[in-house]
């Protein structure tokens, strides 16, 4: 069955509701470092969505880009606007887990990711709900995010006159992992290739995005290239 599993899923707990002044804010800011994704990068408030992450070593994965620094993230986001793409996120809820020990945080946005496409001649949305995963760190006395990386949750297809969708072979679905299936579709009929195996509810990735979610907030180095 296709589900999150029932079992605790987060292995190392941290300060992430109430605590002391300095938690309290040091969340805040992390929160608000998720809150600048769809805000920023929907409206192509480049320099505002660059300030976001740290100064090096910032990296990004999507199902359409893979793994990319985030200058390059930045530079096939504009090019990828430029030639039509339509996404936009809705952000529907944020918290932060936080180690002042460690200087280390990691928010959590719950979001939808929502695409516009013409397939077959028939707009479509594709809309695919998400847990982004920011991996934040102090750098100097600013909260930045070092990682952004999603859990892909479920997606479906929305017609845009209420009535009418494209086809969506089966065997084209079965390419791509559960989770972003019909968006994955979708994105490689615009010529994106599509990162396979991204952590979903119940995959491999997903029990490794929790580790990772672990030993960062522990202060250890982590490797997020595992697909």
């Amino acid at each position: 069955m296709y589900n999150v599993p029932p079992q605790e899923s987060e292995k190392v707990h941290s300060n992430n509701i109430n605590g002391t002044n300095d938690e309290i804010l040091a969340r805040q800011c992390i929160q608000e470092l998720c809150k600048g994704w769809p805000v920023y990068r929907d409206f192509s408030e480049w320099h505002n969505y660059r300030s976001l992450f740290t100064k090096e070593g910032a990296y990004v994965w999507t199902t359409w880009s893979g793994g990319l620094s985030i200058e390059k993230f930045i530079e096939v986001s504009i090019a990828g606007r430029a030639r039509g793409d339509n996404i936009a996120h809705r952000e529907n809820g944020v918290l932060a887990n936080v180690n002042l020990k460690t200087g280390r945080g990691v928010g959590k946005m719950k979001a939808t990711i929502t695409q516009r496409f013409t397939m077959q001649g028939i707009p479509v949305d594709i809309d695919c709900d998400c847990r982004f995963i920011f991996f934040c760190k102090l750098e100097g006395k600013e909260w930045k995010a070092q990682y952004v990386k999603l859990f892909y949750e479920k997606d479906k297809v929305v017609p845009v006159d209420g009535k009418t969708v494209p086809d969506f072979p089966k065997e084209e679905l079965a390419k791509y992992t559960e989770g972003y299936q019909y968006l994955s579709v979708a994105q490689h009929s615009l010529g994106h290739p599509i990162l396979n195996d991204l952590p979903n509810v119940s995959n491999k990735g997903f029990h490794d995005m929790y580790q990772a979610m672990a030993e960062w907030i522990q202060g250890k180095d982590i490797n997020l290239f595992w697909e």
